[in-house]
Formats: C-alpha cells, structure tokens, sequence
C-alpha cells in the first residue's frame, strides 16, 4: 500500500572535581534545564540515563516512529544515554560525518498497518507541513531546523562530505536531492511506486533507490540525479547495501522472501538467494570487511548472515520481535537491531552471532544508524 507503516582523545573538563570529555559535560549541560529540548511546546519526558563521564567511540540513534523521538545510545555500554523529540513519524536516519548531526526522516502521512485495508488508510488525512528532515545537533539535544525532503520522505543517504541528502518519497514514488547548506531540493526524479531504500555507492557515483511496488531499483547518477537504469528485483524490494569495493549489491525483497546479488558495473541481478520460509527480508547491511551480509528478516525475527563467497546462509541469530532497521559498528564486532513491536534494540555480538543484550528504548523503533562521537570544539 502507497501509505505505510580509535579516535582522538577528547580533551577533558572537569565539573564538580570529576574527569570527563568536553562532549559528556556538553551533554551534562544541555540536560540539566527545567526541560529537555521539545517540539510543538510539549517538552519530552522520557527518563534517560545521565551521561557517561568519558566518552571516546560512537554512538548509535534509533528513531522511535510512534513515540517521535530518538534515542541516543553509548555503544562502550550499550545503555540509553539521552532521549531527543524530533517530530512525526520519525524513521529513516543517518549522522553526518563529523558526527554532530544526525538527519530524520520525519512524515506526516498516516500510519497504515499491514492489517489495514488500503480504501481504509487511503480515507485518512494526511499533514504534508509534518514532512521532512529533522536536522539534530547531537550535542545540544535538540532539532537545529527541519529541512525540506520531497513528500512522505521515508530512507535516505548522506554523502560523504555530508552536503546531499538521497531520499526516497514513499506516496509520491520521488526521490529528492537536498543540498544541505541552502536547505533546498535540488532535484526531484520519478523512481517508480512507493520508493524506500536508498543508498549511496561506495565511490559516491551511484544511488540506488528501491522501488516496492515497482518491483526494481532505479539507478542514479549521483551528481545529476538522472536514472542511469532499472534492475528488476524481487518482490517488495525494501532495502540494499554495497560491498566495500562497490563491486556487488544486495537488496532485500519482503514478499518475495528473497536476496539479490547485483552486478554492479553491469546492472543486472547475479544470483537469488532465498531465505527461510518464515522471512519477511527488510534491513540489509554488508560487514566492513566484505565477508558478511547481515539481513533482518521482519516477522521472522532473526538476523539472517549470507556469505558472500559462496550466497549460501552461514547462520543466523533470534532477537526482538520484527527486526527492522539494522547497523554495524564500523569494525563490525556489533550489530544492533531495531525490534517495532517489542520496543527495544537487539546487540549482538557478531564474531559469536549472539545477542549479548536488548535495550529498551521508545515505542516502534524503525532505524539504526551508529556514527562517532561529536569532537569537542568543531
């Protein structure tokens, strides 16, 4: 239906005779008002743990769609360090480089479950002045501006020196290109219906754009935004990843229960590699080192791992309930998950292919992305 549902060490400061990183005492600071930062007037009340008292690595954020907030999470101790309204159905998301900012997804399109009718949840109304990217700066905790990111925006992609944003237009069947300094859409291009993965080549010369009822994934011209081809996937295609080397694609397809292995230089699907019978394949993520493909599998509730030598499954590990968004730390030795109905975040350990713990957070969570730290003084 159109309408869905290792680093520097940080200079230290001290506060009250303790030790901690300038980013810690920042988060500190924007915690400790009358309120944490709001939307609409209504200030965000959600119980968080106060922050860490020295901080090096990255952090991970999960858009909670229907408690409309994120949720900031310290990898080193796999706890909730913060909480961030952010607006309406927040899903998609990424952090910038430098790690200051993180962008979401943000719709004003209603929610339809699988279960409803698609005459039903076309009747409901939708808000188009609720759609766009929230821009958040980490460190203050708080929404800096909203920018404009085509109708009903859902998935998107950050360019490697964070100036673009790739992002596909759920109920329009769109992608739009943002440039992020003029807080403007550059580029608007058809896609095919109902558009949602988007990812950017390794090489930034590519994006890929899945397209769910299309059945196929649009290739673009990254520096023009113009269609370069049109893979034919399988059915209900939802989202795809890049090998390192850019060589290979893998994209995810729902209904179709299947993984496509695309040739990249040529366009075309290699291999088909169907999973368990119970998979519903959403979230698709390819380990840095190229030798694992982690896919979620939804309803089926596990994470799925293909080995891209042979596209055969090597095995496989059971977490919360209908995994969705997933994400690797960028040396691989964990993946975090994103589990809507049971409303939490699955860690697992990836070199045991074992949860080693599952984090509350807000409710429906739908996206994972990790990125550093915020460096002080940048």
């Amino acid at each position: 239906m159109l309408l869905t549902r290792s680093f520097a060490k940080p200079a230290l400061s001290t506060v009250n005779g303790l030790r901690m990183t300038a980013v810690a005492a920042l988060l500190l600071a924007a915690g400790c008002g009358k309120e944490r930062p709001s939307l609409g007037g209504r200030a965000d009340t959600t119980p968080v743990a106060p922050p860490s008292t020295e901080f090096v690595g990255e952090l991970a954020y999960v858009t909670n769609e229907d408690s409309q907030n994120l949720s900031v999470i310290d990898t080193r101790t796999d706890s909730v360090v913060a909480t961030i309204a952010v607006g309406t159905r927040p899903r998609g998301v990424k952090v910038s480089p430098d790690g200051r900012t993180v962008y979401v997804a943000l719709s004003g399109s209603p929610k339809c479950p699988p279960s409803m009718p698609d005459e039903e949840c076309e009747k409901l109304k939708a808000d188009k002045t609720k759609d766009g990217i929230a821009e958040v700066d980490v460190v203050a905790r708080r929404v800096r501006r909203v920018l404009p990111g085509g109708s009903d925006p859902e998935q998107f992609d950050i360019t490697s020196n964070g100036q673009r944003l790739y992002i596909s237009n759920e109920d329009a069947g769109t992608a739009s290109v943002v440039d992020v300094q003029k807080g403007t859409i550059d580029t608007t291009v058809k896609v095919g219906a109902e558009p949602e993965g988007v990812r950017i080549s390794p090489d930034g010369k590519l994006v890929y754009v899945t397209a769910e009822s299309d059945t196929s994934i649009r290739v673009l011209d990254a520096a023009t935004g113009a269609v370069k081809a049109r893979i034919k996937v399988g059915r209900r295609p939802r989202d795809v990843a890049f090998t390192p080397d850019g060589k290979r694609a893998y994209a995810t397809a729902e209904v179709g229960g299947t993984v496509s292995v695309i040739d990249v230089a040529n366009n075309r699907v290699l291999a088909t590699i169907t999973l368990p019978k119970d998979a519903k394949p959403m979230g698709v993520r390819v380990s840095p080192d190229g030798n694992r493909v982690y896919v979620a599998t939804g309803r089926g509730g596990t994470v799925v791992v293909i080995d891209p030598a042979t596209n055969k499954i090597s095995g496989s590990v059971k977490v919360g309930q209908r995994p969705w968004g997933i994400a690797l730390t960028p040396d691989g030795s964990k993946l975090y998950t994103a589990n809507g109905p049971s409303n939490d975040v699955s860690v697992v350990d990836t070199r045991k292919l074992q949860v080693i713990k599952t984090i509350p957070v807000g409710k429906i969570p739908w996206g994972v992305a990790i990125g550093k730290a915020p460096e002080s003084g940048k």
